[in-house]
C-alpha cells in the first residue's frame, strides 16, 4: 500500500529533479494577499511572485500546501470533496510553460519509476474559449502528440473543450492572477471506457471520471472593473489532490475495493473508530456519508485550530463552529447518545493525531495535541447543551411544521431528522418544502460568508493600498515602542480607504497612547525614511532583528523590508507584498478608532489624514 507520506515525497523528487526548490507550506490564514479567508489553492501564498516580484528560492518551485475550500461545503459528504485538503503543486514563475508542465505531468503520472499509471485510462479538458482568451489550442495540441506517441487506445477521443466555469484558474480574490487550464482525469470505471454508453464527457461523469491535477496558466491579471490584462510574465501553476492520488493509487493495486480517500490511511482509523461507537458500517450507503462529514470537518477542524483559528460567530471563527456543529449532528444519525459526544470527539481526533500520515508531515500536531483536543471538544460540550435546549424547545411547539422545524435549527442548531422524531411521536408531520424553503435562504447566506465576506489582507496592489501596507510596519513600530514589546501583529485588513490592523494586548489604548503612536508614525513619514528590500536567509533575518508572526513556515530564504538607515532603522520585518520606496510617498496618518478584536486583541483602523 503506497502512503500518502511516500506520495508527497515522491511528487516532491521527482520535480527536484527537475531543478524545483522545494518550499514549505503555508499557513492556511492568508497574510496580505488574497481576498478570501483560507487559502483555498495552493497559488494563494504565492500572488506576489505570480505578479513578478522575485521569489526568493528562484523561478521553479513545488510545495505540499495545506489548504481548506468552503465555497463548495454541502458537496463535502461524498467521495471526492473535501474541506481540508493537501495540494502537490509545481511552479513556474516566468520560467517554462504549458509544453514542459504537460509533459511533466504525464511523465509523472505515467512513469513505471514514478506513479506507472495506465495510460488508457487517462483524460484531459481543455480551455474552450470565449470573449475574455482564445480556445486554449496549444494545451489541445501539446496533448494531442502525447496521446499520438503513446499510442493510446482512441487518441482522438481523449481532449475535450470545456467553458470557463470548468477550464478557468483564479484569482485568488476578486482581482489577480488567472488564467485557463488543463485537467486530467483518471478513468476509475469498469470494462473499456469506449464502449457502448460512453459519456465523452470527462467532468460530467464523475462517477466513473476523477480529476486528479490540474494545470493552470497564468497568463492574465483580473482587474476590478472585470477585464482581463495579460501578465508581463506567463507563469504555471498546478495543484495534484493527495487524497484522490492515494485512493487512486491503492485500488489499483488490490489495496482499496474503490477509489475512496476515506477507505485510505488518511482516513480508515477514523470511520472504523466511528463504526465501533455506533455499530453501523461504513459500507451503508447513508452511513458512509455522515461517517465522511464527521472524518473530514474534524481533520478540516484540527488544522484550522492548529494555525490559530478559534471558534466564533463571523468569519473564520465561524467556519470553524459551523465545522465542528455540523459533524457533532452527524454523531446524532449515527445513533450515539448525545451525552457522549465530548468524548467520541476526543476519540475521534486523536485518530488523526496520532496518524503518521499527518505527523510526518506536521510534526507540529504532536507538540499542540492537547490544546487542539480541548477547544474543538469544548466547543462540541456546548453545543451538546445546545442541543438539550433544542430538546426542551420543540417540546412547547404545539405543532412541528416547516417553520417550526427550521427556527429550531436556525436557533439552537438542532437537526431536522431529531425534529421529525419528536413530530413523528406527536402524530404530525414536518412539511419539508417548507422547511427547504427557508433553508435554502440561509443557505445562500451562509455561502456568501464563506465565499469571502473577510478580506483577508491587501484588497489590490493599488497605490492607496502599497502605501497604507507600508504604514503596517510604522504602525507596529509605534505600538510596541509605546506599549511594550509584547505587542505583535495578528492580522490585518487593507482596502483604499483605509488600514485596520489587529495587535495582541489587553486593554483599550488612551487617548495619550493613540496620540503618541499616531505622531510617532507621522514623524517617521514627514522624515522620508528609506524603504529597502533584502533577501537572507531565515535564520540571519531573524538575529538582525526583523520580527516575523502568524505563526508561518516560512522558506530558508526570506525577503525582509527595513525602513530606516542601516545603521539606524526604525522597523524591519519579513513581508511580501508591495511596498513604498521611501515613507514621505505615505502622506500624513490618523487613527480614527480603535475597539476589541478578542480576547486579549485589540483592533485599530487608520485613514490618510
Amino acid at each position: 500500500m503506497i502512503t500518502a507520506q511516500q506520495l508527497r515525497q515522491k511528487f516532491l523528487d521527482f520535480f527536484e529533479s527537475k531543478q524545483h526548490a522545494i518550499i514549505p507550506s503555508s499557513s492556511i490564514i492568508p497574510d496580505n494577499d488574497p481576498t478570501t479567508l483560507f487559502i483555498t489553492a495552493g497559488m494563494h501564498p504565492l500572488v506576489p511572485y505570480l505578479l513578478g516580484q522575485p521569489h526568493p528560492k528562484g523561478t521553479r518551485l513545488a510545495d505540499v500546501q495545506k489548504c481548506v475550500r468552503t465555497t463548495d461545503i454541502e458537496e463535502v459528504g461524498d467521495k471526492t470533496h473535501f474541506t481540508f485538503f493537501e495540494m502537490l503543486g509545481n511552479w513556474s514563475l516566468g520560467d517554462y510553460f504549458k509544453d514542459e508542465a504537460i509533459h511533466w505531468s504525464w511523465e509523472f503520472l505515467t512513469s513505471p519509476e514514478w506513479l506507472g499509471l495506465d495510460k488508457d485510462k487517462l483524460f484531459v479538458s481543455v480551455f474552450a474559449g470565449d470573449d475574455d482568451a482564445p480556445r486554449d489550442d496549444e494545451s489541445a495540441q501539446i496533448w494531442q502528440s502525447i496521446f499520438d506517441k503513446e499510442s493510446v487506445s482512441h487518441p482522438n477521443k481523449r481532449v475535450y473543450f470545456y467553458p470557463k466555469s470548468e477550464n478557468w484558474w483564479g484569482p485568488a480574490g476578486q482581482t489577480g492572477p488567472c488564467g485557463p487550464d488543463t485537467e486530467i482525469f483518471y478513468y476509475t470505471g469498469s470494462g473499456d471506457p469506449f464502449a457502448d454508453g460512453f459519456t465523452d464527457e470527462p467532468a460530467a461523469d464523475v462517477s466513473q471520471f476523477i480529476e486528479i491535477w490540474n494545470n493552470v496558466f497564468m497568463q492574465y491579471n483580473k482587474q476590478t472593473d472585470g477585464t482581463f490584462q495579460p501578465l508581463d510574465h506567463n507563469n504555471v501553476d498546478t495543484g495534484l489532490g493527495l487524497e484522490r492520488m492515494v485512493a487512486i493509487l491503492n485500488w489499483i493495486q488490490g489495496d482499496l475495493p474503490e477509489a475512496d480517500p476515506y477507505l485510505s490511511t488518511l482516513f480508515r482509523p477514523t470511520t472504523q473508530l466511528l463504526e465501533n461507537f455506533s455499530g453501523k458500517t461504513y459500507d451503508q450507503p447513508e452511513i458512509g456519508m455522515s461517517m465522511r462529514l464527521v472524518a473530514d470537518h474534524l481533520r478540516s477542524a484540527i488544522f484550522m485550530v492548529q494555525d490559530g483559528v478559534v471558534p466564533a460567530n463571523k468569519e473564520r471563527g465561524y467556519i470553524l463552529r459551523r465545522l465542528i456543529r455540523r459533524a457533532t449532528r452527524e454523531l446524532h444519525k449515527l445513533g450515539i447518545d448525545h451525552q457522549k459526544f465530548g468524548q467520541v470527539v476526543g476519540d475521534l481526533l486523536q485518530t488523526f493525531l496520532t496518524n503518521e500520515e499527518y505527523l510526518s508531515q506536521y510534526p507540529e500536531l504532536a507538540t499542540c495535541s492537547a490544546s487542539i483536543t480541548t477547544m474543538i471538544v469544548d466547543e462540541v460540550q456546548k453545543f451538546t447543551k445546545t442541543l438539550a435546549k433544542g430538546l426542551k424547545e420543540a417540546e412547547k411547539f404545539e405543532t412541528l411544521d416547516g417553520h417550526a422545524a427550521f427556527q429550531l435549527y436556525q436557533t439552537y442548531g438542532f437537526p431536522l431528522e431529531m425534529t421529525t422524531e419528536i413530530a413523528t411521536e406527536k402524530g404530525q408531520s414536518i412539511d419539508q418544502s417548507k422547511f427547504q424553503s427557508e433553508f435554502a435562504q440561509h443557505q445562500e447566506l451562509s455561502r456568501q460568508q464563506s465565499a469571502g465576506t473577510f478580506k483577508g489582507g491587501l484588497a489590490d496592489h493599488s497605490e492607496a493600498v502599497t502605501k497604507f501596507h507600508t504604514t503596517t510596519h510604522l504602525l507596529h513600530a509605534a505600538l510596541r515602542k509605546v506599549l511594550g514589546d509584547h505587542v505583535h501583529q495578528e492580522g490585518s485588513n487593507i482596502t483604499a480607504d483605509r488600514l485596520r490592523f489587529d495587535f495582541a494586548h489587553n486593554e483599550a489604548l488612551t487617548p495619550e497612547q493613540l496620540t503618541a503612536v499616531e505622531t510617532w508614525i507621522n514623524e517617521q513619514i514627514a522624515a522620508n525614511l528609506p524603504v529597502t528590500k533584502a533577501t537572507m536567509e531565515k535564520e540571519a533575518a531573524l538575529q538582525s532583528g526583523a520580527l516575523a508572526f502568524f505563526n508561518e513556515k516560512y522558506p530558508d530564504m526570506v525577503s525582509v523590508y527595513t525602513i530606516g538607515n542601516e545603521d539606524q532603522w526604525v522597523s524591519r520585518e519579513l513581508c511580501g507584498g508591495p511596498h513604498a520606496s521611501h515613507t514621505g510617498e505615505i502622506g500624513r496618518i490618523s487613527i480614527f478608532k480603535q475597539k476589541a478584536s478578542s480576547a486579549g486583541v485589540r483592533r485599530v483602523y487608520l485613514k490618510f489624514a
